[in-house]
């Protein structure tokens, strides 16, 4: 079984000008006419934000939208890299729904965006014979000498999260921090800890306390964001360390 997230109608090709104030980017179709889309990633986007670049844009012309264009892709030297984070909360709900995830086969309900504190919200929670399963679920567009790397700016948010599936582990509920990758050109998931160094010890700390580290890929294309495969990792520390 295949599962897919598909663009329609087809997105629109151009060339990235430049992003800037970080929800923005100007792009240029080849007929001369540019335009200002909406840029649906609050990260650096190192390594994936190149001018000159090969962009695709969607097209969302609803009444009230300033932007009508969302900066959906860019084509860098191997691979497509999808750029949205928005899309990998629905391709991993439909990825558990259908049990295209082995580790998490077990959960039939899936609710989203959940709140476990006063102030704290974890992305899912899902519910089946094993008893509840809070997961977090990131997107990772960074790559570095062929790795994937989370995360490409420094998140103090990131760290919230981690701390917060900890006190759920604690309190008996299973807690998973899961990577998806939009990219194809990487073979290994590793923290960034030259970006951020305590979110990368945060993230070692949540896993020696039981929390569940998952790395994904997913297939990134023109057509749409297709399921892909578990991805290995690496949460040892850097060499320099």
């Amino acid at each position: 079984m295949e599962l897919e997230i598909k663009f329609q109608p087809p997105l629109r090709e151009g060339v990235l000008i430049r992003r800037y104030k970080r929800f923005l980017a100007d792009v240029r179709f080849s007929d001369g006419e540019t335009v200002t889309a909406l840029c649906p990633n609050t990260g650096s986007m190192k390594s994936c934000c190149e001018p000159g670049r090969t962009v695709l844009l969607s097209y969302h012309p609803e009444r009230g939208r300033k932007y009508p264009y969302t900066w959906e892709m860019i084509r860098m030297e191997r691979s497509w890299v999808g750029v949205n984070t928005a899309l990998p909360n629905s391709l991993v709900e439909r990825a558990v729904r259908y049990g295209m995830i082995p580790e998490l086969i077990s959960y039939t309900k899936v609710r989203r965006e959940v709140r476990t504190g006063e102030s704290s919200r974890l992305d899912f929670v899902l519910e089946g014979a094993p008893g509840l399963c809070y997961m977090e679920v990131k997107n990772v567009s960074l790559e570095e000498r062929g790795e994937a790397r989370f995360p490409d700016a420094v998140t103090e948010r990131g760290r919230r999260h981690l701390n917060e599936l900890m006190r759920l582990q604690r309190e008996g509920h299973r807690a998973v921090m899961f990577f998806l990758v939009q990219r194809d050109d990487v073979s290994l998931f590793r923290p960034a800890d030259d970006i951020d160094p305590a979110y990368g010890q945060a993230l070692r700390n949540a896993a020696a306390a039981g929390v569940e580290v998952l790395a994904y890929r997913a297939q990134v294309s023109p057509q749409g964001l297709r399921w892909g495969e578990l991805i290995p990792k690496d949460l040892s520390l850097p060499p320099s360390h």
